[in-house]
């Protein structure tokens, strides 16, 4: 973070420098359309095929075929859930929660996508639904959704309590994932990856640029439905930190389930077809 007292002073055209004008990295007028009108069109009729219970402080999987909704629901009480994607046929193309951010910003909502990691690059599901759109970003500079956290681990919670704590949302998904593909615990661990922190509220410090989480405003009824563009494997745990109004990576705070419910539509969405990789030639001017 940056020093609150720098050792050096500044330049007599200071002001002018932090003056500049800045411009957005990632200009997104040139991607296709997301399709959400369409895909809320055939919504509506569309069955529900599978419900996955998530437990407090711990994770579970689900599978989402191509063309399908799932959605995470708030079912008890205010709770965070952690989210990690892979493709259904491939573990190495993941949610690429980075150039997810890059693209749409620190925290996602309606029309946004879930892009997947390099060399695919693709849209791995759509947000169609957000029952807590209408948060915004607040006084703090906080709102719900992220992609700027990466997961709360055990290594960095022995790095700053010199404790060992299992029950971290990336051990809970180490868990899912090594039980649902029977991959030992240290091969399935190198497939987790940086998560959508559902419901989680969040945001800078304006003093220190520190990531920071207050209480989330998520109640029961709440969720936040995606639709899939590809095969997908999914798996959230429901964070130790429960709503992360005051900690996380403990047993201190109160945690409630998650749960995931899976749609099938009778159509695909009208225009919609899943979206194949990158056309990138993969040249690299080598």
């Amino acid at each position: 973070m940056k020093p609150l007292q720098p050792d050096h002073p500044a330049p007599p055209d200071a002001q002018a420098r932090r003056a500049v004008r800045p411009v957005v990295c990632y200009p997104v007028e040139t991607l296709p359309p997301a399709g959400v009108a369409a895909m809320r069109a055939v919504r509506g009729g569309a069955r529900k095929v599978s419900e996955t219970w998530v437990p407090p402080r711990d994770a579970a999987t689900f599978a989402v075929p191509a063309g399908a909704f799932f959605r995470i629901v708030c079912v008890e009480g205010p709770q965070v859930g952690d989210l990690n994607l892979w493709n259904a046929h491939d573990l190495s193309e993941r949610f690429f929660s980075g150039k997810t951010r890059a693209l749409h910003g620190t925290h996602v909502s309606t029309g946004d996508r879930l892009w997947s990691s390099l060399p695919h690059l693709r849209p791995m599901a759509t947000i169609v639904d957000d029952t807590l759109d209408w948060y915004g970003f607040d006084a703090h500079g906080a709102s719900v959704h992220d992609v700027i956290g990466t997961r709360c681990d055990p290594y960095t919670h022995r790095l700053l309590s010199g404790g060992e704590y299992h029950h971290c949302c990336h051990s809970n998904l180490t868990r899912a994932l090594a039980a649902r593909t029977g991959l030992p615990l240290r091969e399935a661990e190198t497939h987790v990856h940086d998560v959508l922190n559902v419901f989680m509220c969040t945001g800078f410090s304006r003093e220190t640029g520190q990531y920071l989480m207050k209480a989330s405003p998520v109640r029961p009824g709440d969720y936040l439905e995606f639709f899939a563009e590809t095969d997908l494997i999914g798996a959230l745990s429901a964070c130790p930190g429960g709503d992360c109004g005051q900690e996380h990576s403990s047993d201190a705070a109160r945690c409630h389930p998650l749960k995931v419910e899976v749609f099938v539509p009778q159509a695909p969405p009208e225009g919609w077809s899943a979206p194949l990789p990158s056309p990138y030639s993969g040249g690299h001017g080598a």
